[in-house]
């Protein structure tokens, strides 16, 4: 069954606090609409997933700080990041006043299995 939206239509209330949509999930693949309104990670705080992480940033601004590196990306619409699995990295600034959509998609880790090469 095909499925459609439109990612910008309906977006939540994001205020209080950044909110997260699964927009499709399929063997281990998620697509989420990521909706911000000025939130940052915490001081302090990380994301560290154990997954791959592609965002692609459709409305709004964003600034994401990748661990280790001194300068934090600039995310204007159109501008993608590639964060793999085990890449920490933070929101250091989304812009406030009004929303800042993301497009995220989750894949898993590929772990070498018992066949294969290697």
């Amino acid at each position: 069954m095909a499925l459609s939206g439109n990612l910008l239509a309906a977006l939540p209330d994001a205020k209080e606090a950044e909110l997260f949509e699964a927009l499709c999930a399929v063997d281990g693949v998620r697509i989420e609409r990521i909706v911000s309104h000025g939130q940052a990670t915490p001081a302090g705080e990380w994301y560290d997933q154990d997954w791959h992480e592609w965002v692609l940033l459709v409305e709004g601004e964003a600034l994401l700080l990748l661990d280790g590196e001194q300068e934090p990306h600039r995310l204007l619409p159109g501008r993608w990041l590639l964060l793999p699995a085990g890449c920490r990295h933070r929101v250091e600034w989304t812009v406030p006043g009004r929303n800042t959509v993301w497009l995220a998609l989750h894949w898993p880790e590929q772990r070498q299995g018992k066949e294969g090469g290697g």
